[in-house]
C-alpha cells in the first residue's frame, strides 16, 4: 500500500555543512595545508584604522580569487554566484 506523510515536509532537519564537503576535497586540503593569516598582516598597513567603511576580509577575498583561478571562473559576478551556490 502506497502512503505519503504530508507532515514530514514541515519537520526540521539538522544538516552539518562539514558533512556535505568530502574529506578529500581539493579546497579542504588547501585550507589545511596553507596558513592564509599572513595575508591579513600584509594588508593591515594598507587600511585606515579609524576612517572609512569596513573592508572585505582580505583573506576571504584572496580565497575567493584562488577558487576562481582553480576552477577557471573569469567573471567576478559568476564567481560570487558559484560561491553562494557551492
Amino acid at each position: 500500500m502506497f502512503r505519503t506523510n504530508p507532515s514530514r515536509e514541515f519537520q526540521p532537519e539538522t544538516v552539518n555543512i562539514e558533512d556535505l564537503v568530502p574529506q578529500d576535497h581539493l579546497l579542504r586540503k588547501i585550507n589545511e595545508t596553507i596558513d592564509f593569516s599572513f595575508i591579513a598582516e600584509k594588508c593591515r598597513p594598507l587600511y585606515c584604522q579609524d576612517n572609512g567603511r569596513p573592508c572585505i576580509d582580505p583573506v576571504m577575498l584572496f580565497k575567493m580569487l584562488l577558487i576562481g583561478y582553480l576552477y577557471g571562473i573569469r567573471s567576478e559576478r559568476r564567481l560570487i554566484e558559484e560561491i553562494r551556490v557551492n
